[in-house]
Order: C-alpha cells, then structure tokens, then sequence
C-alpha cells in the first residue's frame, strides 16, 4: 500500500498517459450539448466543436457529482493510506465544493486542495503532487509541497474571440478591459484569487502570441529552467509555434503538448495557452 493517493478533476486536462504513467485518478467534468451529455475527454475537440456549432445554444458544463467523488476516494484509498485531492480554482467551478462534500465521508483521510487555477496550470501542480507521492511523501508533506508550486505556477492564455466566455456569463472583469470589443485578440491569465484576468489586448494573432512569449519572459525572468505546458483549442499550429521557441529559450525539465477538454473549451472557444513552474 502507497501513502498517498492522488486525484484531480478533468478540467486540469492530464492526459490518460500523464494520468497513467503517475498513477493520477481523474474524475470528470460533463458537458451538455442540446439533448445530450458527455463525460469531458469523450469527444475529440473537432467532434466537440461541430456539436457545438450545430446546437442552438451554448453547451454547458457541470461539476463532478458527490458521488463520482466518494466512489473515486474509496477506490484510491484501497490501495493508499490518504489522498490529497487538487481541483480548480472554486471561483471558476463548483468542483471543490463536490470535493469537500465527499472527503467529509472519509474523515481525515482526504485532504482537499484549491489549485487557484485550471487547464495545466492546475495539472503542473498535480504532477509536482504526484511525483512527491511516489517518492513516499505523505499528505503533509505533498501539500507542503503543491503549495509551495501553487505560489510559483503561471498560465497564460489566448482567445480568437470573446464571444463564449461573454455567452457563458463567465467575461466578469474582462468586459470592463474590452469595452465590448469581441473582435480583438485577449490574453488573459489566472490571478492570486484564482479568477481569470485580462492581460492585454491585441490585434492579430502573431501580435498576441509575441506577447504570450514577452509575458513568460517577464516573469522567468533569470531563470533558466522549467516545467512548460502548451494548451490548444483548435489551433495546432500556434501551439507547435509556442513550443518550438519555448525549447529554444528555455531548460526544460517537461514539455507537455496538449489538447483543452470540451468543458474548458465551451467557454475558451478557440486559442491558445502556455503554463509553467519554473525550476529554482
């Protein structure tokens, strides 16, 4: 039997090899396309998107239900002593609160864990817990040490259009920066209270993916080396773009190149994202 146990939710997008490989339990999110649900990571992303467009309204998302969880905790615990369970940031989602609800069910043997992020900038965090679990660490020590990522982790993220996180109700501080302008590049990035905030405006996309690159400079600053994560939504091209200049500035200790699931997705629209931990 392990010590710890670690589980995440689908929006932290870890794909099932990361998932595997670092023996991570996922419990997913669904999204609701007209009549129909699905499990988030069932859909390819063009599937997704030809439902989408297909439907007459924007899909919408739901958190993991209690149970999802409680069965998930028990399943883990099988086989660990404890679990330490890392999930999006609460203003973003209802997820931790289902969270919460479910370790309550198994005493102290869960700890709860509000990443203050989403996409990869929530999964760097659970891959830094995972591998502080195989080392033997137990709960204290893995939450010392996800906390201390929380602190240094940074996403940064790039939309075609705002018109699905205006649809989705979710824009809150964005409008105000955009004056209701949808047709202009926005990057945007998870601030300390993990709700999303502008951080530039630009027009065309070579324009916002050069400020993608001089904004991970900025706060790299003189650090060398770190864990990066290049996120899609239907732009596979600008991802490889971002990824090659990222290995060619930067130490890499990982490099994850990765499709955004269909709940982040419903409300992104298309675009990009980078995030990273960097590495003392």
């Amino acid at each position: 039997m392990q010590r710890v146990g670690i589980v995440t939710d689908s929006t932290s997008d870890i794909t099932p090899e990361v998932a595997r490989e670092l023996g991570i339990e996922v419990v997913p999110l669904s999204v609701t396309i007209g009549d129909d649900t699905f499990e988030d990571g069932t859909l390819t992303q063009r599937e997704f998107f030809d439902r989408m467009k297909d439907a007459p309204a924007l899909p919408t998302t739901s958190q993991p239900p209690v149970g999802a969880f409680i069965e998930t905790y028990q399943r883990v615990l099988d086989r660990a002593s404890e679990v330490v369970s890392i999930h999006i940031s609460a203003p973003l989602s209802g997820t931790l609160e289902s969270a919460h609800k479910a370790a309550a069910h198994f005493g102290d043997r869960v700890m709860v864990f509000d990443s203050k992020n989403l996409a990869w900038g929530e999964a760097l965090q659970v891959i830094e817990a995972a591998r502080s679990a195989a080392q033997g660490a137990s709960a204290a020590e893995v939450l010392e040490r996800i906390e201390a990522a929380r602190e240094r982790v940074r996403m940064i993220v790039g939309l075609d259009s705002l018109e699905n996180l205006a649809r989705g109700g979710r824009i809150g501080r964005v409008a105000a920066f955009v004056g209701g302008i949808l047709n202009l590049k926005i990057t945007l990035t998870v601030n300390e209270t993990g709700t999303l905030e502008p951080v530039a405006r630009t027009r065309g996309a070579k324009a916002a993916l050069e400020h993608t690159l001089q904004w991970i400079a900025q706060y790299m600053g003189d650090r060398r080396k770190g864990s990066f994560a290049v996120m899609h939504v239907l732009s596979p091209d600008k991802a490889a773009w971002l990824e090659a200049r990222l290995r060619g500035t930067y130490q890499i200790r990982d490099l994850y190149n990765v499709e955004a699931g269909s709940v982040l997705s419903t409300h992104t629209g298309t675009g990009w994202g980078v995030a990273l931990l960097p590495v003392e």
